[in-house]
């Protein structure tokens, strides 16, 4: 059968949770318990895959109900997502913060580049129903360890409602440079970064679906050798001399990619891309979960994911139209440009990874 890919030009249904909850998550993990509130979202992530798994096996699956749960499930990752990250000090001593934080940012992007070539393989070996009750599966083990995790108990927010918390977290990051930094950078690399893997599709179209997933996995690999790398990579550099680097590496495989028509060549490129992708990633979430006091955190967190995923998706539209009207290597190309212009932020927005009061205050104009 004949494999016919297309350039995708709008926004998945995956990322619009995002636009419209992230803000309202980080608040809402900054004013209520995070591991009850945790529990709750897992508890009903798990709901939802089980019964996409259910009606798969039932063939009862249409586009409705498809776009329905992926939003579903969308929704369920932001909410997540901001307390899942603040937890992270709660969780390891002060002199670990940073490996640990380095640690989850590469577990997350390694099993985002993997996740979907053994999906297909679980779905080539059994069938679509199998690989989404393994989906639902996977939730009990976090489940678990959010119920034996013993938490100190917090004071809780002068702040009661979710707007006033948005608001607060607003006027913090008006009054705090280096929290307008770390967004300002990130927003600056993830526009053009996202076009390598959003055309990658499009990319090894001559390679088929295997050729595909051959092609994440590398990446991937590449992505865990990064990480191993990093440690040592850290101690050397400064996170804006590590980042300003593998923010060359990246953009130059990313432009490499619309030239090469050798299949090993490729697999070559996807792997030094992972390697550059992780290290840039991983420094931003450092940067980011260090930035404010741990009243502020997932508040400002929500903020960080929204400019990264919302430049993602917001990217992916713009390289698939410009790849539509101009082809695919002219579309790399100019994401490439687009990550080097952006290098020019560093001048006045440097990552730094300052000390900062650990005492709540009321934020007010």
């Amino acid at each position: 059968m004949e494999h016919r890919f297309r350039v995708e030009r709008e926004i998945p249904a995956l990322f619009y949770p995002m636009f419209l909850f992230a803000l309202p998550a980080g608040a809402l993990a900054d004013i209520v318990d995070r591991r009850r509130f945790l529990i709750a979202i897992e508890g009903a992530t798990t709901v939802i895959s089980a019964i996409i798994a259910a009606l798969v096996w039932l063939n009862l699956v249409t586009p409705g109900t498809l776009l329905l749960f992926t939003f579903l499930l969308g929704l369920g990752a932001v909410m997540n997502d901001p307390a899942w990250q603040a937890i992270t000090p709660e969780i390891v001593c002060r002199e670990n913060h940073a490996p640990a934080v380095a640690l989850n940012s590469v577990g997350f992007n390694v099993a985002r580049a993997v996740g979907p070539a053994l999906g297909g393989l679980v779905i080539a070996a059994t069938s679509s129903g199998v690989a989404f009750l393994m989906n639902a599966a996977s939730f009990f083990g976090v489940i678990f360890f959010l119920y034996r995790w013993k938490r100190v108990p917090h004071e809780p927010l002068a702040t009661h409602t979710v707007w006033d918390a948005i608001l607060d977290g607003f006027r913090y990051v008006r009054g705090a440079p280096p929290v307008k930094s770390v967004l300002i950078r990130t927003g600056a690399f993830s526009i053009g970064a996202t076009s390598l893997l959003a055309l990658l599709p499009v990319i090894c179209q001559a390679h088929g679906a295997q050729g595909y997933g051959f092609l994440l996995t590398c990446f991937g690999l590449g992505a865990l050798v990064g990480a191993a790398l990093l440690p040592r990579m850290r101690l050397r550099y400064s996170v804006d001399g590590l980042v300003a680097g593998a923010t060359l590496v990246f953009a130059g495989m990313t432009f490499a990619a619309g030239q090469v028509q050798v299949f090993a060549w490729l697999c070559l490129v996807l792997f030094t891309a992972g390697a550059a992708w992780i290290g840039i990633l991983a420094c931003f979430n450092v940067v980011a979960q260090t930035m404010c006091p741990s009243w502020m955190r997932a508040r400002a967190l929500s903020m960080y994911l929204l400019v990264l995923q919302g430049g993602m998706a917001i990217g992916s539209g713009v390289w698939g139209e410009l790849a539509a009207r101009k082809g695919v290597p002219a579309a790399l190309a100019w994401s490439a440009l687009a990550m080097v212009i952006g290098l020019t932020t560093i001048r006045r927005h440097r990552l730094n990874g300052a000390e900062l009061p650990m005492t709540p205050v009321v934020v007010r104009d």
